[in-house]
């Protein structure tokens, strides 16, 4: 399958941007390609990652009218936090890669706005930084690796700083096929070889602030294994060689005690893993696939929230994780019985494109659409979203 990499909006400044796909098309035109095709990339033909998006238009919204909506709220409580959405801001790994502002911008956004958000253990900003200079919601990406010793960091770290939740990643155990990555010869951090160099030279906005603002490193691993403190590394050879593909569920049972709070399976797919999850106790799960970036083929969070949340929405929190653009996304996600919705490229593009300024607009576009959308469906709140309001095609 030939992939096309055009990105044919003419989107040339922020003020251009209305929607993801016009954050999408800045970030194209401001990122070294072989950063965007990090960002934009999936696993195999992408096929997943596709239908994650696709997925949301297979169901329609039936509004209802003269419901009285001219106040509304769109407030919700996940993992014990009340917010002013039912959205998070999906962790992603490496974002001072993307642009310099990094973690802190969403981070900042985040906290205006009185969401949830999620740094990885793979950040490019120190959870004790995190820590003490946000109050907002926030949960820790967890990867577990061989090296029990950076586990165990993680974990006290995370408890220091006062995070709010720790997400444990299962979906990783090894590396998708990332054929992207493997043609632009992304690493972290960039490797400048002959093929790559005019990419990153004709992005001089971009080189500048890499080269000479801080540092780039991934904090949260440095003090563990080389690859955090700037021994370039593909994402791919990373989890290959750190992860542990041994992890089971003794190991997650065991993870859950050390750490105490609340307690998030990321990457649940089957009725049988958000059963044997509610049953050891955690708190949420995340329907996701990983954008797509791990088994192509999968199905996407959408299609499988329904099974998941009959199955054992009355015991834990469902969260809808992937493929979210549109606000209407989140409407349909939480009409199916999610407690939430969560994207990553959702924010990440428009923080490639203009750092925190993107974020911002990228968020308040989304909150705008959540509550036009719910004035427009005629329901005054969030919990009056149930599947009495949807229809499939």
């Amino acid at each position: 399958m030939a992939f096309d990499f055009s990105v044919p909006h003419r989107v040339r400044s922020l003020t251009d941007c209305h929607n993801v796909a016009d954050f999408r098309a800045l970030a194209h035109r401001r990122l070294p390609y072989p950063v965007f095709h990090y960002i934009d990339g999936a696993g195999d033909d992408e096929v997943t990652k596709a239908r994650n998006t696709a997925a949301f238009d297979d169901v329609d919204l039936v509004p209802n009218v003269l419901a009285g909506v001219a106040e509304i709220d769109t407030s919700a409580t996940i993992m014990g936090r009340k917010t002013s959405l039912p959205l998070m801001l999906s962790p992603t790994a490496l974002q001072r890669l993307f642009h310099w502002h990094g973690e802190r911008a969403v981070a900042r956004v985040a906290e205006r706005h009185n969401l949830w958000f999620g740094i990885s253990s793979l950040s490019s900003v120190s959870i004790e930084e995190i820590g003490a200079n946000y109050a907002g919601p926030k949960m820790l990406q967890y990867y577990y690796h061989k090296d029990r010793g950076l586990n165990a960091a993680l974990v006290e770290r995370a408890k220091a700083a006062n995070f709010d939740a720790i997400a444990l990643t299962v979906d990783t155990i090894v590396s998708g096929n990332r054929e992207r990555c493997k043609r632009t010869g992304f690493t972290t951090p960039p490797r400048f070889t002959p093929s790559s160099f005019m990419s990153y030279a004709t992005k001089p906005a971009w080189a500048l602030n890499f080269l000479f603002r801080e540092r780039f490193s991934l904090p949260n691993l440095e003090t563990h294994v080389a690859e955090g403190s700037g021994k370039a590394i593909s994402i791919q050879d990373y989890f290959n060689e750190m992860l542990d593909p041994d992890m089971d569920w003794a190991a997650v049972e065991r993870l859950r005690a050390d750490w105490g709070g609340k307690f998030c399976l990321k990457g649940v797919m089957s009725t049988t893993d958000a059963r044997r999850a509610a049953d050891i106790g955690c708190d949420a799960i995340m329907v996701s696939n990983h954008g797509g970036r791990q088994l192509d083929g999968s199905r996407a969070p959408f299609d499988q929230l329904e099974e998941i949340v009959d199955a054992v929405g009355d015991r834990i929190e469902v969260i809808c994780d992937g493929g979210v653009r549109r606000g209407t996304h989140v409407l349909k996600a939480l009409a199916l019985g999610a407690t939430a919705a969560s994207g990553g490229r959702l924010y990440l593009y428009a923080l490639a494109a203009a750092g925190e300024d993107g974020v911002e607009r990228a968020v308040t576009i989304v909150r705008d659409e959540i509550a036009r959308g719910m004035r427009l469906m005629g329901v005054k709140s969030v919990a009056e979203l149930n599947r009495d309001v949807l229809r499939r095609r």
